[in-house]
């Protein structure tokens, strides 16, 4: 694990990189490295999140400013300006369930090649994937989905690297950060090595290659 300012962290990702950010309609969110996203106007990105939140929250940053060429999530419906650039072309939109979403995520980030789902048989969703019958019921093939970075925000990190969540902001934050090529995380509070307790842990430091400096 490296720290790094947030200008430092940013500077490595290049244009049309694929981020998976954590939160719930911003909740959860890392708004610092969000921020410098749009003020290095890194262009042409894949963002991969259950959401894209409301324009000036979390990802509705990133889609306010143009920068976002691509969204796999969950729900777009309280970001207008998500639905309207969708609408004109100008956005693509994949939409995914949920829990569909979440296990796409897991699944990349203990090396799986994918789940076994029934959410979307027999219906559209299905077109363009392996079907497959378990015990007499037909699954989706769902592939595992990986990024090229993964940015994750949490209320606790150690000088090491670990990281802890805390109630709702937790969200899908400690699955994404599996996830990714490689993790850039910031923290509410940077604290002594020790302080985080192993059982209290949500995200281990090898997971982490750059953590934000506070500052």
């Amino acid at each position: 694990m490296k720290a790094v300012s947030v200008e430092e962290a940013v500077a490595i990702i290049p244009d049309g990189a694929s981020l998976m950010i954590g939160g719930f309609m911003a909740v959860g969110s890392p708004e610092r490295l969000i921020d410098e996203l749009v003020r290095q106007h890194k262009r042409g990105l894949t963002v991969i999140a259950n959401d894209t939140a409301l324009p000036g929250a979390g990802i509705g940053k990133l889609v306010s400013a143009g920068l976002v060429s691509k969204v796999i999530a969950s729900h777009i419906g309280l970001n207008p300006e998500t639905q309207q650039k969708m609408l004109a072309g100008e956005l693509e939109v994949e939409l995914v369930p949920q829990g569909t979403l979440i296990e796409r995520i897991r699944a990349a980030g203990h090396g799986l090649g994918g789940v076994l789902t029934p959410t979307g048989v027999g219906t559209i969703v299905e077109e363009g994937k392996r079907k497959l019958e378990v015990d007499g019921k037909e699954y989706l093939l769902e592939t595992a989905l990986h990024a090229d970075f993964a940015l994750v925000n949490s209320f606790l990190a150690d000088y090491l690297g670990n990281l802890h969540y805390t109630l709702t902001a937790r969200n899908f934050n400690p699955v994404i950060a599996m996830a990714g090529k490689q993790v850039i995380a910031e923290a509410d509070n940077i604290v002594p090595t020790g302080v985080i307790s192993p059982d209290q842990v949500h995200t281990p430091a090898p997971v982490i290659d750059y953590l934000l400096m506070n500052g």
